[in-house]
């Protein structure tokens, strides 16, 4: 059965809006209706090869749907159940999942390199970051898909797949966020106005959100942030201002890009931490001088996904929807169709709104 896709034909191309043939699912396979899926950063980051996937391929890696049918052994969901879509299921043997750190999965993106459907001509699609979920339908192993819990709207829960799994766990897993500690989030798209939930969430005594488009301010502020700093060559010196001279006790980083790196730095205290969510390029540089690593005693991490574990944290997200603290709908600031994802990269690009969510 034919279903509609957006493919990327090649690296740097533009999508192509198209029919794909899915196949029946195998066993171990699940194949999901979509209701939503998120535009996320890193699917631009695919599309232009900043990160690299096989091509052509059907990318979109935050989504949730139905289950429309099960292939032979698969038991933990069955048709008609609503799921979210986990792009990068662990594998449990190796190295990383013995240590419990499920998230640095060196098996996780495996399914990606594999022929999971074909373009009515026959040309193979592989399935961007496993799931391909900018499709009308698609067909995942069964590690990808996670039962959604109930009380959590079907379209909204396609922001629980990454945007907030990757914002709640850099806080509360990563930089480990304390009741009444001051925090600042680089960046207020959609990861990091899910970031500024999640640091009020953790009982943040200020959260500061920091974006070069002064229009975010409104959204920053409705996703927690108790003040707002236009990014500049001056917002480390205006983020020790609003906190006694001192920096904030954490700064989260949601831009991948060296210069907000280097300003999270700048902004934390001595004895800070600084979490480096954003994924850049391998051509931003950042750079520090062996005396000030010393004087400041600062950490400085990277995250990925959050440090989280799907299966574990999904439920308690879920609470917190139900329970009214975590609001999903502060950080879509589009809803469109597949034609416009093109133009949702290009938002992305201008810094432009929280995150587009395509509805099928």
């Amino acid at each position: 059965m034919a279903v509609r896709a957006a493919v990327l034909p090649a690296i740097g191309a533009p999508l192509e809006i198209t029919a794909i043939e899915l196949p029946d699912p195998g066993p171990g396979q699940v194949r999901v209706r979509l209701a939503a899926a998120g535009v996320c950063h890193s699917d631009l980051s695919l599309s232009n090869g900043t990160m690299r996937v096989p091509v052509p391929a059907v990318l979109g890696h935050e989504g949730a749907g139905t289950v429309v049918a099960v292939g032979e052994g698969v038991t933990h969901v069955s048709p008609g159940a609503p799921v979210v879509l986990n792009w990068a299921p662990s594998c449990g043997t190796c190295h990383a999942c013995t240590l419990g750190e499920v998230w640095l999965c060196a098996n996780a993106l495996n399914g990606a390199a594999d022929v999971y459907a074909r373009t009515t001509d026959g040309t193979a699609l592989h399935p961007g970051l496993n799931v391909a979920a900018f499709a009308e339908e698609t067909v995942v192993a069964a590690s990808c898909v996670l039962p959604l819990p109930e009380g959590v709207p079907l379209a909204d829960a396609a922001l629980l797949g990454c945007a907030v799994l990757t914002g709640y766990g850099a806080v509360h897993h990563a930089a480990k966020v304390r009741e009444g500690e001051t925090v600042a989030v680089f960046g207020a798209g959609g990861v990091g106005l899910a970031t500024l939930q999640a640091a009020r969430i953790a009982g943040a005594s200020r959260v500061v959100a920091v974006d070069v488009s002064p229009a975010k301010e409104e959204l920053a502020r409705a996703a927690g942030a108790t003040d707002f700093v236009l990014a500049s060559d001056t917002t480390p010196r205006e983020i020790r201002a609003l906190t006694g001279k001192q920096g904030v006790d954490v700064a989260v980083e949601c831009a991948g890009r060296a210069v907000s790196i280097r300003a999270a730095w700048d902004s934390t205290r001595r004895g800070g931490r600084t979490t480096v969510v954003g994924i850049g390029g391998k051509e931003e540089q950042v750079t520090f001088n062996a005396l000030e690593i010393f004087h400041w005693g600062r950490t400085l991490s990277g995250c990925v996904y959050g440090n989280t574990d799907p299966a574990r944290d999904l439920p308690v997200l879920a609470e917190h929807v139900r329970e009214g603290r975590l609001d999903l709908s502060v950080l879509v600031t589009e809803r469109i169709g597949l034609e416009g994802i093109p133009a949702a990269f290009e938002n992305m690009l201008a810094g432009k709104g929280g995150r587009a969510l395509v509805l099928f």
